[in-house]
């Protein structure tokens, strides 16, 4: 835990420079983070299964080229889409969205364990495009976006890291 409190501080540090968000704005974050986090929770344990059941269709689908091209060569294509990359990236989304999920409580009463939960998701999100950097699925442009969405959400943690105690 000292390793991610010491990044937690390099971020802050790194956070102070950046521009700052009205007040009106903390404000209005703040007050709705506890739903937002619900909203975030629900959405990427949506997006675990619909990943889950993507990969399956598809192992349907190479089943039955499978049966074809045997057929028709006696040998099989052997492609499976439920590789150790997507099995990863489910896991990573269900931990994400239980951390969301689980941040819903700490946010609401304003509490840092809530927004620690929060920082957590924000770096889970930074790990789930390492993940996808190295499947058929992602890539480098995935891998970028990731960066580019934890810095925002890291940037607007950051901006209201003062209102929770």
């Amino acid at each position: 835990m000292s390793a991610v409190n010491s990044l937690e501080k390099s971020l802050a540090d790194v956070f102070k420079s950046a521009p700052k968000l009205p007040e009106n704005g903390k404000k209005w974050l703040v007050k709705y983070l506890p739903w937002i986090n619900v909203v975030l929770g629900a959405l990427m344990l949506l997006a675990a299964w619909n990943l889950y059941h993507w990969a399956h269709t598809v192992n349907k689908l190479i089943d039955y080229a499978n049966s074809f091209y045997k057929t028709s060569t006696g040998s099989n294509l052997n492609k499976d889409r439920l590789t150790v990359g997507i099995w990863l990236a489910i896991i990573v989304l269900v931990v994400q969205a239980v951390l969301y999920i689980a941040a819903f409580r700490g946010t609401r009463d304003r509490k840092k364990a809530g927004w620690n939960l929060m920082f957590y998701a924000a770096l889970v999100n930074i790990v789930y495009g390492v993940i996808l950097l190295f499947t058929d699925y992602g890539g480098v442009g995935t891998f970028i976006m990731s960066l580019i969405g934890s810095a925002i959400g890291l940037w607007l943690l950051f901006q209201i890291r003062s209102s929770y105690s």
